[in-house]
């Protein structure tokens, strides 16, 4: 129809009334086929099943010390079985009664080899004194949810048996099969629980590659969101013990050979000797795109990085941002502190715990001697603790595995699902700064990628602190996103 034609119909009533059943019935047939596709966002029965998941989950107290992953992941299996899932798709199995995981299939066409996502329960210790409310406690105030775990990660936890509860519901078929392993002591602990299943029962979770939501990440500001991280390497975690002993006395008699003092010496020493800067593949392309979204000065110092050789003046500048300084070099910092056995006695033995974040290409031995050169003291032990807690003079010599290549279906599809949900924001490949559990399925030969749509503040980074929180409407979106995505990965074409 020309536009005049329609113009001129325009003008009669009737032909309005007709238009707009057209319009209607179009728009009806649009939406129908988006639900059917799974484009449409989770329905008030999802988001309410995934919330009080959320809920369930960071009220069961899964830390080290007292906590239990298998009451976590024995409810997550019954929340499976009450949607209908059969008994023999889902185990939960661990080394001990208190480090239980849950592995559970979704079946799919058998197309290709299964996606394996990995999401772990346990959480960081949290004191109740030192919250404003109670870390084991899941409150909701001020549009945001409050409690440990909120943001590392067991809201990746419920996303991901939500979104396998809803495609069960909506009849929705993959290509290949998808695979969720929720697991124990990512945050430490002996029985990590996917180094455990690779031992143990790795015909569990054998699969081509592997997403992680406790990697890569959304970045915000004041809510809105300013790009998509795809986590594509990681730094290695090493915990270190610097300790200074001497045969103590008398405080009435105090020392300058005082332990606590050789320790604090040893750790100004620390903090006046940051690592090298480094850069590779990853890190430099994550400065290259990021520096779009910088203001102008950190901008054109994020560039001068690309160059042939490394401008140290700009890795200076940007170091002062704890984001970029950790992205820049290996990070040691004392955690913890131990000294003295008595108030009027002199240490015989003071202690600092460093926590180290290992740039790819270092092995722990060989940050173990750096510290040891920093330390600059021969009566001081630097030791490393290892997984079972002993301690060490020699440490491994592992390195971070190489990154694996960045799959361009998992590239793809981040970039569609991000351009639907947030108009265009960039995906910026990224090296994690921390460490998950990626390092034992990239080590076993499944490429492993961080992926996560909950978007946190810049600003209000909380995992591991005080007052743990995540906005409500990041959880939704999270919860679209990751249902998006792999129906993208696993539809066929």
């Amino acid at each position: 129809m020309s536009r005049y034609a329609l113009s001129r119909c325009a003008l009669s009533r009737c032909a309005r009334s007709r238009y707009a059943r057209f319009a209607a019935s179009l728009l009806l047939l649009v939406f129908s086929g988006a639900h059917a596709r799974g484009d449409a966002a989770p329905d008030a029965a999802t988001r309410k099943l995934a919330f009080d998941m959320f809920k369930q989950l960071v009220e069961i107290n899964t830390t080290d010390s007292v906590g239990n992953t298998t009451t976590a992941a024995k409810a997550m299996a019954q929340r499976l079985l009450d949607a209908g899932f059969a008994p023999q798709d889902m185990v939960v199995a661990g080394p001990n009664e208190r480090k239980g995981n849950l592995v559970v299939r979704y079946h799919g066409e058998g197309k290709l080899k299964p996606v394996l996502l990995i999401c772990h329960l346990d959480v960081v210790e949290a004191r109740r004194e030192d919250w404003t409310t109670d870390p084991f406690q899941f409150v909701e105030k001020d549009g945001y949810v409050y409690g440990r775990g909120t943001q590392d990660v067991k809201v990746g936890d419920a996303i991901l048996i939500a979104t396998l509860i809803r495609f069960r519901r909506e009849g929705y078929v993959p290509d290949r099969d998808l695979i969720v392993a929720l697991t124990a002591d990512e945050e430490g602990g002996t029985s990590n629980g996917v180094d455990w299943l690779l031992k143990n029962r790795r015909e569990l979770i054998d699969a081509e590659y592997v997403l992680n939501p406790d990697s890569g990440g959304v970045d915000s500001e004041n809510g809105k969101v300013v790009d998509v991280q795809l986590g594509a390497t990681e730094k290695l975690y090493a915990d270190y013990l610097i300790v200074a002993t001497n045969s103590g006395g008398h405080s009435s008699l105090p020392r300058p050979d005082n332990a606590i003092y050789e320790l604090g010496a040893a750790l100004e020493r620390l903090r006046a000797t940051p690592f090298p800067f480094e850069l590779n593949a990853v890190t430099r392309a994550y400065f290259e795109r990021d520096a779009a979204l910088e203001p102008k000065d950190v901008a054109a110092d994020m560039r001068a990085l690309t160059g042939s050789t490394l401008d140290v003046q700009a890795a200076e500048r940007l170091s002062r941002d704890a984001r970029f300084n950790s992205t820049l070099r290996t990070t040691c910092v004392p955690t913890r502190l131990d000294a003295g056995h008595a108030n009027n006695a002199l240490p015989q033995r003071a202690q600092a715990l460093v926590n180290c974040r290992i740039f790819p290409g270092h092995s722990k031995e060989e940050i173990r001697r750096d510290l040891v050169r920093v330390v600059a003291d021969p009566q001081l032990k630097v030791l490393y603790v290892a997984n079972d807690g002993s301690h060490n003079e020699v440490a491994p010599e592992d390195k971070s595995p190489a990154p694996p290549p960045i799959r361009a279906d998992v590239l793809r599809a981040l970039d569609r699902v991000s351009a639907h949900m947030w108009h265009g924001v960039p995906v910026i490949a990224e090296m994690e700064t921390g460490a998950s559990d990626s390092i034992y399925t990239n080590a076993a030969g499944m490429p492993s990628y961080g992926v996560s749509g909950v978007a946190i503040d810049r600003d209000d980074v909380r995992a591991h602190g005080r007052d743990e929180r995540l906005r409500l409407t990041s959880f939704y979106a999270g919860l679209d996103f990751y249902a998006r995505v792999l129906r993208v990965l696993t539809t066929s074409k």
